[in-house]
């Protein structure tokens, strides 16, 4: 079935929500520059820690989904993405507000408030668009989700009209240059790369990683040795693969096999 291009929109607003904490988290960690999937172990284990969650804020493991303030960042690229990502979705947000909103009732939590002069004096913050004060104190989850639904025009005729079609165009392209940023910023961009050292459990074939389009959960690495490789995971086509959670394993397994040769 062919994907509307409103409904590729909602998709890429869903890869960036997605994909925050990993950006949020890689604002602390040194630039890793060509590394095999840079980052993507982190985002694996913060999705198993997915369910420990304190309080109301959402979050990725114990890791709050909002850009803080850094006295000292580590990855400034990674900074610059989150950003830059905050301050055009928050922009959109308000552009669509401002168009599609009916005033019914301001206070419903459906509806993306936007932030009021007197409010950012009030933070000290009227120099800077991303702002805390209105929707935008909800972090930048809660902007995709309401773009999504603007973009896909979802009824609600208490609270919106239907989104007028430019409008629509500039939210596809928002959310294309917000999820382009945020996986370039991580590394995820569409490639494939075959490691320098050998496979960590046959010693003799060489690991190829296909980083398929940024999504974590799709990329996959293989040993060019075959179903003889004892590595413990299935074979397919021929050739022993990991594939998500299972790919923690083989960076894992690299590391060791790196620390023995250093030994």
């Amino acid at each position: 079935m062919t994907t509307t291009p409103a409904e590729q929109a909602a998709d890429d607003l869903a890869a960036v929500r997605e994909q925050w904490g990993d950006l949020l988290a890689a604002i602390t960690e040194p630039p890793r520059g060509a590394d095999w999937m840079p980052y993507e172990r982190r985002g694996f284990l913060d999705q198993l820690a997915a369910e420990d969650r304190a309080g109301d804020e959402p979050t990725v493991g114990r890791l709050p989904l909002v850009v803080r303030e850094h006295p000292a960042p580590v990855n400034l690229h990674a900074l610059d993405a989150a950003l830059d990502t905050e301050r055009d979705v928050f922009a959109m947000c308000d552009a669509v507000a401002e168009r599609v909103q009916r005033t019914v009732d301001r206070d419903d939590p459906r509806l993306w408030s936007l932030p009021t002069v007197r409010a950012a004096e009030w933070h000290h913050q009227a120099d800077r668009i991303a702002d805390r004060v209105g929707s935008r104190a909800h972090g930048l989850h809660w902007a995709c989700v309401y773009l999504a639904g603007r973009a896909l025009s979802e009824p609600d005729d208490d609270l919106f009209t239907t989104t007028p079609a430019p409008l629509v165009d500039q939210i596809i392209t928002t959310a294309r240059a917000a999820r382009r940023r945020v996986e370039a910023a991580l590394g995820r961009a569409a490639r494939t790369i075959t490691l320098d050292e050998p496979c960590p459990f046959c010693l003799t074939g060489r690991i190829t990683v296909h980083n398929r389009g940024g999504d974590p959960r799709a990329a996959a690495a293989t040993c060019s040795t075959g179903p003889t490789c004892p590595a413990p995971v299935d074979t397919e086509r021929g050739h022993r693969a990991w594939r998500g959670p299972a790919l923690v394993g083989l960076a894992t397994a690299l590391e060791a096999h790196r620390t023995a040769l250093a030994a």
